[in-house]
Parts: structure tokens; C-alpha cells; sequence
């Protein structure tokens, strides 16, 4: 019997391009004025899942994401991987949502889709947050069991699941009941490449906001396309589709805020040449201080 695995995926902005723009007025991520690519480590935690589908007849992979309507090339890039499909879950609502609010969305979403779930598949942290929470915080409001600095899957059959996982000092082998959520490690296998028959089969798959203002499928040019082949209409989800509470979305529903954002360059400099005294030494610290080296 195969499994009904979800895998986690975000569309980030390439933190290796942060400008002046990064930030809001509002103390967001201004992510239109940033390159978007697929969180790295969410590539991991795919291709961990793939392994799944190709070694267990009747396994489903679909991804879920949570963004705006640009968000959808996740889920596209997945497909083109090996992903039977997506939802991308989007609304005004899920705005500013730091990993509480966002965490909550995403488990409403699970429990919408896909009730029976056996894996959750995560990476183990976004480039643009680091803070390696969703994750765990998604397990714990599905209340179900986590492993997380997962390495490999090293078996899943008979209802359990058994992972190595990097831990400070060295590899531990973890093994858990399903259902189960894992978050997986940039170190663990690299996804796999496009698949270039999968490109062609999906390259027209469109969400719902991804439609020109005021139009349909059926006034796109291939329009027949769509008629006949249902799965490159991308399923979309709102906060009502999911009976989310809104109290618990977005900024709202975010105890946490984004102070500032800094673009922190070091640039090489001529040499200085101070002597042991107290004064000199204090002047350093401030000057470290000061253009952020330190502290």
C-alpha cells in the first residue's frame, strides 16, 4: 500500500541578493523587490520523498505552499521533479505571518487535503528566516510525531519509519511510528534534476491566480489544454477553504516582528597598527561594534 506524503516547500527571495529594498515600512520581507528561488533545503526534503514514491508502488508526493501567486512555480518545479501535484495556499489574510501564524495555516491546510497523511516533509529551515521552526511547530498542532536533522530515510514499511539524523558529535538512527513529520538537512541527498518529459507535461500548469485580471482557463491561448487535462489546473486554497480562524493568521496572528533588516558587506581594508594600550583597545571594540563585526 503506498503512502500519502506532503511536502513542505516555500518560495524564498535569494538572500545572496539583498538590497536597501528588503524591507517594508511595515517591517516585512518585501519579497517583490527580491529574486525568488525554491527554498534550498525544501529541495532536500523532495527529493527525500521521491525516494519514497519510487520505492513504494501507490505513492502520492504533493507539495504545499504558502504565498502569493507566484508561489505556484514551487509547486511546478516539483512536478517537473517527480510530484504528482500541489496546492498552493494563498489569501491577503496569511500576510506578514511569522512561523506561528504560518505554521498554523499550513497544518489547517494539511488537515483539509489530506486528512490520512502518513509523512510531512520538510526542510529543516528557510533561507530567509533561518529559524527552523514550521517544521516542529506543524507537528506539534497535527500532533504528530517528529524527527528532525533528517539525513536520509533508510526504510519505511509496516506502518514505521526509520532516518539517520546529523546530531552535534556525530549520526544518530531515529526510528518513529506513522504518521510522522520530518525536517531534512541541506547535507542530505541533492534533489534530483527536471525531468525533461515532465517539463513538457506540466510547463502550462496554472493556479487560479496566476490567470490574467477577469479571465479563465478557457481564455488562455491552448485553452483546450485545460479541458483535457484537469491537472494543470493547480488547486488554490483560501483561509476560509481551510476554516482557518483569521485571529490566527498573518500579522495578526504573529506575536513575532521583523525589526530591521541589514545587508552587512566586509570589505578588506588597509592595515591599522595599535598599540596594547586601553585607549586603543576601547576604540577597536567601538569601531568593531560600530560596523557590526562584532556584536
Amino acid at each position: 500500500m503506498g503512502l500519502k506524503i506532503v511536502v513542505l516547500a516555500k518560495q524564498v527571495p535569494d538572500t545572496r541578493n539583498v538590497g536597501p529594498d528588503a524591507m517594508t515600512a511595515e517591517g516585512t520581507v518585501n519579497r517583490s523587490a527580491l529574486p525568488a528561488i525554491f527554498n534550498p533545503e525544501d529541495l532536500n526534503a523532495l527529493e527525500q520523498a521521491l525516494r519514497l514514491k519510487d520505492g513504494n508502488a501507490g505513492t502520492t508526493v504533493y507539495v504545499l505552499t504558502m504565498g502569493p501567486g507566484r508561489a505556484a512555480e514551487v509547486i511546478r518545479e516539483a512536478m517537473y521533479r517527480g510530484a504528482d501535484g500541489g496546492y498552493l495556499l494563498t489569501d491577503r489574510a496569511f500576510a506578514g505571518a511569522d512561523t506561528l501564524a504560518t505554521s498554523y495555516a499550513l497544518s489547517m491546510a494539511i488537515k483539509r487535503v489530506c486528512p490520512d497523511v502518513d509523512l510531512v516533509i520538510g526542510g529543516r529551515q528557510a533561507i530567509d528566516g533561518d529559524t527552523a521552526q514550521v517544521g516542529p511547530q506543524v507537528a506539534e498542532k497535527l500532533g504528530l510525531n517528529q524527527i528532525t536533522y533528517t539525513e536520509e530515510i533508510v526504510s519505511c514499511k509496516n506502518g514505521r519509519i526509520v532516518v539517520t539524523r546529523h546530531i552535534d558529535g556525530g549520526v544518530e538512527t531515529v526510528e518513529s511510528a506513522l504518521p510522522c513529520v520530518l525536517t531534512v538537512n541541506g547535507s542530505a541527498a541533492p534533489c534530483r534534476p527536471r525531468n525533461v518529459k515532465r517539463v513538457m507535461q506540466f510547463k502550462r500548469a496554472l493556479a487560479p491566480m496566476e490567470l490574467p485580471k477577469d479571465a479563465t482557463y478557457a481564455d488562455l491561448p491552448y485553452a483546450a489544454e485545460y479541458e483535457k487535462k484537469p491537472y494543470l489546473k493547480l488547486a488554490q486554497l483560501t483561509a476560509a477553504d481551510v476554516d482557518a480562524d483569521l485571529a490566527q493568521c498573518g500579522l495578526a496572528g504573529s506575536p513575532t516582528k521583523v525589526k530591521t533588516v541589514e545587508n552587512i558587506v566586509f570589505k578588506a581594508k588597509e592595515s591599522k597598527v595599535m598599540s596594547a594600550s586601553d585607549e586603543d583597545i576601547d576604540g577597536l571594540v567601538k569601531e568593531l561594534l560600530a560596523s557590526h563585526t562584532i556584536g
